[in-house]
């Protein structure tokens, strides 16, 4: 069975926005992990022992990697890869859901705190290539300190929660980061300047942010970009998900207080993507977005001081 991600369509025909489907309908990377492992060894005409033998392991081993019921280990996928002589089409997507898989493990850990829409949105996350991101209230949550994030779960909390609650949905906000290490997915965040100057928490809360954020600018694979307060642009976040060749559909994701919902219909994905290439476009260059980071910086240190 060759693997794939299995989204709803949109329930009406016209309507561009479809709801998140239910947990049942999602499937664990490890799962769609083995499957493909599956799939390319049936194509070749191998049996499992003989596939067995390329990961130094019993048939069983491998009959459980392939249903995703034991952890996959990179040495055994990668020896798999090579054995299977897969091209670099195909090892591309194997790696991202080996990256998935693992991803799944620690964010597991965090289900009593995790609203289903945010667990398949970090799902998601790990199998795509490149993230766009446009926010227009607070800094994304890939590129949130811990005490900025803390200060957004206090204020936007509908009903109160206790100190350990806070500290666990802190800790799994800086836990997803762990995607800014790895190769991929590419990220490109769109950030309102109005966002600058939006206080969240207190001023050395914003002062440590705004450094941090000129931290993640410097990474290869993050790309930061300001958009002036007079620029045109959507009045709400945007999250687009582009996902490897093979892998069927992007995705645009759209966050609200009380959940979430995605678009997956062509023409809706064709909309979101042009408006997110033309906010691009009309974004400050990487040098005055810098130059902007750091100026909302340097006024947020002059400011803390005066407040502690």
């Amino acid at each position: 069975m060759s693997a794939a991600r299995h989204w709803q369509s949109d329930p009406d025909p016209e309507s561009p926005i479809a709801r998140l489907p239910s947990a049942e309908g999602e499937r664990p990377a490890a799962q769609l992990l083995g499957e493909e492992l599956r799939r390319h060894r049936e194509s070749l005409g191998y049996t499992l022992a003989a596939a067995a033998r390329a990961i130094r392991g019993s048939t069983s081993k491998l009959s459980r990697l392939e249903r995703g019921e034991s952890p996959a280990k990179a040495r055994d996928v990668y020896d798999l890869a090579d054995f299977y002589r897969l091209s670099r089409k195909d090892m591309a997507y194997l790696e991202q859901l080996l990256a998935q898989a693992a991803n799944a493990e620690w964010y597991e850990r965090f289900a009593d705190v995790t609203p289903h829409f945010l667990k398949r949105l970090i799902r998601m996350e790990g199998r795509a290539e490149e993230i766009t991101i446009f926010e227009n209230q607070v800094v994304p949550g890939l590129l949130q300190t811990a005490r900025y994030a803390e200060a957004l779960v206090r204020m936007m909390q509908a009903n109160a929660f206790s100190e350990a609650e806070i500290v666990r949905t802190v800790a799994l906000r800086k836990a997803r980061q762990i995607i800014l290490d790895q190769e991929y997915p590419r990220i490109t965040v769109l950030l309102d300047q109005t966002v600058l100057d939006r206080k969240r928490g207190d001023a050395d809360v914003m002062c440590e942010q705004m450094d941090y954020l000129l931290v993640a600018a410097d990474k290869p694979k993050v790309n930061v970009r300001i958009v002036s307060k007079d620029a045109l642009c959507p009045p709400t976040a945007i999250t687009y998900l582009q996902f490897p060749d093979g892998v069927p559909g992007d995705l645009a994701y759209l966050e609200n207080i009380e959940g979430a919902t995605y678009a997956t219909r062509q023409r809706s994905l064709d909309n979101y993507r042009k408006v997110l290439s033309d906010v691009r476009n009309g974004a400050l260059g990487l040098k005055e977005s810098i130059a902007a980071i750091q100026k909302a910086a340097d006024y947020w240190g002059k400011k803390a001081p005066r407040e502690r």
